[in-house]
């Protein structure tokens, strides 16, 4: 769960996600998001009469075939310049016509936006990981590198307001923020999937690992055998399973991006971006900055299958709960949740450490495809 906090206390917040298969969550502060499209070239517009601003970027161009992945990073793509305060950030995927491509099509795993540093003094330099470029993660929880980024949804992107509402707003491009030598940048994440005509769309999105035939990660380690899938086995260029004699075009898609944001002024309150995993451990060990079963945030989760009896009752649903400290408190400004197929929910509770405890609770539920259509129900948010 992604959430937007303007702080004052340490808080408490416990977070129980009802999941299928694997899921992450993430908690924002605030955000929202306006579209104008042109497939030949990013263009910005102005609102007249308005102090906000609009912009909207298209991601450099991927091609994906039928059970095909793409799953790349992009750096130093378009995005709005100077001290500003981002009140909205939208994407979606689109074809070259600008059309809307539907999650039975292309399954939009998810995208991320993420902050890094680079050196004025030298060329561009961002694919060789070295000391030309600083990453700039938001203000937490998880370990090290794990899920840094500022902005990002996944499948449920396409309707889910992101707006932060007045006087609150995502700062960036501070100039007392940016070291010395060094310009703000900013990072691309998709992750796509090609379903047409593949054998199993669910196992595809769920990056099975038999349906895409994939025994070691994407650096060559091998898969542990009771690793049954995840994002060890749909990483780029793997190929999910197409019917025999099943034959599709490959086409040419963008994520498409629009930024709403106002210039930085003394009237912004500025807020911070918190992403919750349900799955962190709470733990850190010495340091600890990657993926590791003892520490941190996992990122997904397996869920058993339920048994005969179950399915054909209320109880077969699975849900995982954790406990976590914010080293801040203050107000929950937004807050929106990621979640796969088969999630039916997540919701998030807060107690502030103080003499008065304060409860906030907030639910989430995901949109999801039927028979090609996208069906979503809505944010609500309770104050208890």
């Amino acid at each position: 769960m992604q959430v937007i906090f303007h702080g004052f206390q340490p808080k408490i917040l416990e977070s129980a996600g009802v999941m299928s298969y694997y899921s992450l969550g993430s908690l924002l502060l605030l955000s929202k998001l306006f579209l104008e499209f042109d497939i030949s070239y990013s263009q910005a517009l102005l609102e007249h009469g308005s102090n906000m601003k609009s912009a909207t970027f298209l991601s450099p161009k991927f091609v994906l075939a039928p059970g095909s992945v793409e799953n790349r990073w992009y750096f130093n793509i378009d995005f709005p310049r100077g001290h500003i305060a981002v009140k909205s950030f939208n994407a979606e995927v689109i074809d070259e016509a600008g059309n809307s491509v539907p999650l039975h099509e292309t399954y939009l795993h998810h995208w991320l936006v993420e902050k890094y540093y680079h050196r004025l003094d030298v060329a561009n330099s961002e694919n060789n990981g070295n000391s030309d470029v600083m990453l700039a993660k938001n203000s937490g929880i998880c370990q090290g590198g794990i899920l840094r980024q500022h902005f990002g949804l996944g499948s449920e992107t396409r309707g889910t307001a992101t707006h932060v509402s007045d006087p609150y707003g995502i700062e960036i491009g501070n100039p007392d923020e940016i070291p010395a030598g060094y310009e703000e940048r900013w990072l691309l994440n998709v992750h796509a999937i090609d379903t047409r005509g593949v054998e199993d769309r669910l196992g595809c999105t769920e990056c099975k690992c038999d349906i895409y035939n994939i025994t070691v990660d994407e650096f060559g380690r091998p898969i542990r055998p009771d690793y049954k899938g995840g994002l060890f086995c749909c990483y780029d260029h793997t190929q999910c399973k197409v019917r025999p004699g099943y034959e599709d075009v490959r086409r040419s898609l963008y994520l498409r991006y629009t930024v709403k944001w106002v210039d930085w002024d003394s009237s912004v309150i500025p807020v911070k971006i918190f992403i919750l995993d349900v799955t962190d451990t709470g733990k850190r060990l010495n340091d600890s900055t990657i993926l590791s079963p003892e520490s941190g945030c996992q990122i997904e989760y397996e869920v058993e299958a339920c048994s005969t009896t179950a399915l054909t009752s209320d109880d077969c649903i699975d849900i995982k709960r954790t406990s976590l400290i914010i080293p801040t408190g203050g107000y929950v400004i937004y807050g929106v949740a990621h979640q796969h197929t088969g999630g039916v929910g997540s919701t998030l509770y807060g107690k502030v450490i103080s003499i008065l405890n304060y409860w906030m609770g907030l639910s989430y539920a995901p949109q999801y495809q039927f028979m090609g259509k996208e069906w979503k129900q809505g944010m609500r948010q309770v104050i208890l």
